[in-house]
């Protein structure tokens, strides 16, 4: 009886070693600060966005990670806002390193619409109003400083290195992540998985957190549902690998990737999106589980399989037709530049290739990202349209038909 007693507290406190230890009180601090009015929306290339950067920095040699930038823990780059206005901005990176073969990427947008004068915001006469983006995305940046933190504390050697990193310019078109992903400070081919946090503050415990990524390995079947309910907590998937968030720079480089989003809602990318709306506990409920997901992945004995998804719609648009393009969203045209093309979509079947431009489909003009969602938005299925794409020198019309 006392050997049975003995195994099972052994048992016991395994377990509670493994626990983690991420916290509503930690959550709401880092929260706190990034969505204050002080740093006045963290727009792309402001003093306050600078601030932002060195409040990441100075938490992660804290906690003792390693920099991993080009500059100490900062990678400085060029963010181009517009075709004549560039902006200095700089991704913040830390290493936790296990002396490990492989790697874990976790990430998070930092920057978010500033005082309003970039674009993006859904009001108007944004000009002058402070967007603090509290769930978008100081909630993804606190998930990333606390698992930084219990990874870099708990006292346990995985078998997996740890690259912590806070993106700037997302809200310009993914750009910091982009960067990063092509000037990478470590060695790509190491990385078996991006896990990415964007706008993970607004958990409602009567209804399903969303799992992006879902199809980019056949491990995340096998791994992520016996967390998700042995922690009751209810979640819908999301196949796709790409999308609008920096989870997709990683995605394009043949890297299996995660999601982690609890919804988008009415403040979306207004200045109503403020501190007093974020559910802490439920986020450090949701990072609790993240911790278990990384553990069971860390156990695996193999690298994860990647796969190719299909290309999903924008976030916050709804379209009766698609193309299944994957684009550059870091392009300036004119044109919108073509990265990537689902198999078995329209947009494969009209001829369309990675590196087109498309700079006319019907007889809507194409300059940004945002004229070729206007122009799906027009379009029916079984309706064919003409696509005028540029291809190097030559110039294409190739006949798109919506299925």
């Amino acid at each position: 009886m006392k050997k049975i007693l003995l195994v099972a507290c052994l048992a016991a406190g395994s377990l509670y070693a493994q626990k983690s230890d991420i916290s509503a009180k930690n959550v709401q601090k880092h929260i706190s600060y990034l969505a204050s009015d002080e740093l006045k929306g963290r727009g792309t290339g402001t003093k306050e966005e600078k601030m932002s950067a060195d409040y990441i920095a100075k938490y992660f040699k804290e906690i003792g990670l390693q920099p991993k930038g080009t500059n100490g823990y900062e990678q400085p780059f060029k963010a181009n806002l517009d075709t004549v206005h560039v902006l200095d901005a700089r991704n913040v990176v830390g290493f936790l390193d296990n002396g490990a073969d492989r790697t874990i990427v976790i990430g998070a947008h930092y920057d978010h619409l500033g005082e309003g004068y970039q674009r993006g915001s859904l009001i108007p006469d944004s000009k002058g109003k402070i967007h603090n983006g509290a769930d978008d995305n100081a909630s993804g940046v606190a998930g990333v400083l606390e698992l930084a933190r219990h990874f870099a504390k708990n006292k346990v050697k995985e078998k997996h290195n740890f690259l912590f990193i806070c993106f700037s310019a997302e809200e310009l078109g993914l750009l910091g992540s982009k960067y990063y992903a092509n000037n990478p400070t470590i060695d790509l081919s190491t990385v078996n998985l991006m896990l990415n946090f964007d706008m993970i503050g607004r958990f409602d415990p009567n209804k399903a957190i969303t799992v992006g990524g879902w199809g980019t390995s056949p491990s995340w079947g096998q791994v992520i549902p016996p967390v998700l309910e042995r922690d009751k907590m209810a979640f819908k998937i999301d196949s796709a690998g790409a999308g609008a968030s920096d989870h997709t720079s990683f995605y394009v480089k043949k890297i299996p990737v995660l999601f982690f989003f609890t919804g988008v809602h009415g403040d979306y990318h207004k200045p109503s999106d403020d501190i007093e709306l974020i559910n802490f506990e439920g986020e450090a409920k949701i990072l609790n589980s993240v911790v278990g997901i990384v553990n069971a992945v860390d156990k695996l004995p193999n690298r994860l399989e990647y796969r190719e998804t299909a290309m999903p719609m924008a976030r916050n648009m709804s379209f009766k037709v698609t193309m299944g393009l994957l684009l550059d969203y870091s392009f300036n045209g004119p044109g919108i530049k073509v990265d990537g093309v689902s198999k078995n979509r329209p947009g494969e079947a009209a001829g369309i290739k990675g590196g087109d431009l498309i700079l006319r489909l019907d007889k809507y003009t194409l300059n940004t990202i945002y004229d070729y969602m206007g122009a799906l938005g027009k379009f029916e299925k079984g309706q064919t349209v003409e696509a005028e794409v540029q291809r190097g020198a030559d110039k294409l019309t190739l006949p798109v038909t919506f299925k």
